[in-house]
C-alpha cells in the first residue's frame, strides 16, 4: 500500500477568537483530509488562562487543551457536511499586547514526529519563525510551504515611529522565511513581496455561507424580498481592521449619506473608542459586540460596506458575497480576486463611495453562476492550493544538503550563505537579550512549568551551557554535532588559524 503523505498545517490563532488564521487552517485541515488519502495534524496555539482572558471572547476560557479541541471539532462540524479525520497538536504560546498576537514559545515543530515530517504548512510564516530556536524547519520537512496572511508592514506603518519599523520589519521578514520556507503563496499582492512568491487565494468560504446563499437565491427566484435591512460591517473592533476609514467616510460624507444606517458588529481593544466615534455622528451608527457571521442576524442585511486596506483577502468579505450581498470595497490589491463577482463594487474615493451606497441601497444583489459559488467553496481553494505548492509531485527533500555527498565543491554559494544565515538566527534566537531586543516575549525560550503541565510536556526543559568567566560559551568558535545536525549543515567545520 502506498505511504499516505503526512501534512503538518502550523498556524497563529485558534477558536473561538475568530479571526482568519484560526477558522482559514482549521477548515485547510478538513479539506486536506477529506479524501483519506493523507495524514493530516493542525497544529494551534494553546494559552494559559490568564492570555485566554486576553483573547477569547465573551470571558471564554478552556481548563485543558481537550477541553478546547472539542469546542473547535463541534463548530466545525457544524458548518461541513462530513466528519473530518485530522489531528489537532496544541503547541505552547503566549499573548504578546503590545503586538496583539499570539507567539510561539518553544520549537514548536517538535508536535511532529520526526519520521512523519513530510509536508509542513505555515501560516504566517514570518509570525511562526521570528523567535523560532530549535529544529530548522527545511531540513525536518521534506516541503515547508508559507503562506503570507497578514500586511504587517502596514500595521506597523500605523504605529509610532512605524516608517522606521516597517524598514526594519520587512528585512526580517525576508530573512527568515526565505531561510526556513521553499514555497511562498501569498493570498494577495497586498502582502510583502518575497523572492519567487506567488500570488493565489487559497482560502475558500465556510459552506455554511454558501448554504445560506443559495436559500436567498431562492428566495429571489420566488419573487420573495430576500433582503430586507440595510448596510453593516463586521471584524476585530481594532482601528487597523477597516473601522478607522469607515467611521472617516461615514462622517466627511455623513450629509449626502442621510438616510443611510449601519451596524458595526465586533469586539476588540478599541471597541470603545469605536463606539465613542460612531455616537459623534449624525447618521445612525450602531456598534453591536462581536458574533458569528454565519448568525441568522446576518441573513437579511444586503449591503457588507468594507473600506479596510489593510486586509490581505477579507474573509468576511467573502462570506458576505457567498451570502449573496452586494460588497463596496476600496479599489484595492487585496480585493483583486473578488473583483470577478457581479456584485463586488469597488470605489477609489469618497465620491465613489457615496454613489456605490446608494446606488446599492436602490438595487437587488445579483446571483452568482455555479462558477463563481465553486470558485468561493474550500474545494476550490483546495484546489489552488494543490497546485500552486505542488504538493502532489512526488516528495523529494528539498535541500540537497541532507544527502552524504553535500560537501562537493558543487555546492553553491547561495547554499552556504543560507546555511549560515539560519545559524546566525538560531544563535540570536536562543539568546534571552537578543530576542528581547527583537520584541519577544520575556521567557519563552522554553515552555513555562503551568504550560508543560497544561500540555502533559514530560521532558525536562533545556539546561543552558555554562559560561566562561570572560563571556563566551565552551566550545561554540564552531556549531557542535547536534546544532550541524538541526540546522541541517553538513558541510565540515572550519580548521582554526594556526599563529604564523
Amino acid at each position: 500500500m502506498e505511504k499516505k503523505q503526512h501534512i503538518a498545517i502550523f498556524t497563529t490563532a485558534s477558536l473561538p477568537w475568530l479571526t482568519g488564521t484560526a477558522v482559514n487552517p482549521l477548515f485547510r485541515a478538513a479539506y486536506f483530509a477529506k479524501d483519506g488519502k493523507r495524514d493530516v495534524v493542525l497544529g494551534i496555539p494553546w494559552l494559559s488562562l490568564k492570555d485566554q482572558g486576553l483573547v477569547y471572547p465573551n470571558k471564554i476560557t478552556y481548563a485543558s487543551p481537550s477541553e478546547q479541541e472539542q469546542y473547535i471539532r463541534k463548530w466545525l462540524e457544524e458548518r461541513i457536511d462530513f466528519v473530518p479525520k485530522f489531528n489537532i497538536e496544541f503547541y505552547p504560546a503566549k499573548f504578546s499586547r503590545d503586538k496583539r498576537s499570539i507567539l510561539p514559545v518553544g520549537d514548536i515543530s517538535e508536535i511532529v514526529p520526526d519520521e512523519e515530517a513530510d509536508i509542513a504548512v505555515l501560516e504566517e510564516p514570518e509570525h511562526l519563525t521570528w523567535y523560532h530556536h530549535g529544529k530548522r524547519w527545511k531540513t525536518k520537512f521534506r516541503l515547508v510551504v508559507g503562506i503570507i496572511h497578514t500586511n504587517y508592514l502596514e500595521y506597523v506603518k500605523r504605529e509610532k515611529n512605524g516608517t522606521v519599523q516597517a524598514f526594519l520589519l520587512k528585512y526580517l521578514n525576508n530573512w527568515v522565511v526565505g531561510i526556513y520556507c521553499h514555497k511562498v503563496i501569498r493570498l494577495s499582492g497586498a502582502t510583502q513581496d518575497y523572492s519567487d512568491s506567488v500570488i493565489c487565494n487559497v482560502h475558500g468560504v465556510n459552506p455554511k455561507f454558501i448554504a445560506i446563499g443559495k436559500k436567498k437565491r431562492e428566495q429571489q427566484k420566488n419573487g420573495e424580498k430576500a433582503f430586507t435591512k440595510g448596510a453593516y460591517f463586521i471584524g476585530k473592533m481594532i482601528w487597523s481592521k477597516g473601522y478607522k476609514e469607515l467611521l472617516k467616510l461615514l462622517r466627511v460624507h455623513q450629509k449626502e449619506l442621510a438616510g443611510l444606517e449601519v451596524d458595526l458588529v465586533g469586539s476588540g481593544e478599541d471597541s470603545g473608542e469605536v463606539k465613542k466615534a460612531a455616537e459623534k455622528l449624525e447618521l445612525p451608527v450602531r456598534v453591536h459586540p462581536a458574533r458569528d457571521h454565519a448568525d441568522p442576524e446576518f441573513h437579511d442585511y444586503k449591503l457588507f460596506i468594507n473600506p479596510s486596506t489593510t486586509d490581505v483577502v477579507c474573509t468576511t468579505t467573502a462570506e458576505a458575497l457567498a451570502m449573496g450581498k452586494i460588497v463596496v470595497c476600496a479599489n484595492h490589491t487585496s480585493n483583486d480576486f473578488f473583483k470577478q463577482f457581479p456584485n463586488c463594487w469597488t470605489f477609489n474615493d469618497g465620491n465613489e463611495f457615496v454613489k456605490l451606497i446608494h446606488k446599492a441601497l436602490a438595487s437587488e444583489p445579483a446571483q452568482l453562476t455555479d462558477a463563481h459559488i465553486h470558485d468561493l467553496s474550500w474545494e476550490a481553494a483546495t484546489e489552488r492550493f494543490l497546485k500552486t505548492a505542488e504538493i502532489d509531485k512526488p516528495l523529494e527533500r528539498k535541500l540537497s544538503r541532507t544527502t552524504s555527498n553535500y560537501m562537493s565543491a558543487t555546492m553553491s554559494l547561495q547554499e552556504r550563505m543560507e546555511d549560515a544565515s539560519a545559524f546566525v538566527h538560531h544563535v540570536a534566537s536562543g539568546n534571552e537579550i537578543s530576542r528581547r531586543i527583537f520584541g519577544a516575549i520575556p521567557d519563552t525560550l522554553e515552555p513555562d512549568e503551568v504550560q508543560r503541565k497544561e500540555l502533559g510536556i514530560t521532558d525536562t526543559p533545556k539546561k543552558t551551557t555554562p559560561k566562561k568567566q570572560d563571556g563566551a560559551t565552551p566550545d561554540s568558535l564552531q556549531p557542535d554535532e547536534v546544532l550541524r545536525k538541526d540546522l541541517g549543515t553538513t558541510n565540515t567545520p572550519m580548521k582554526q588559524a594556526q599563529p604564523n
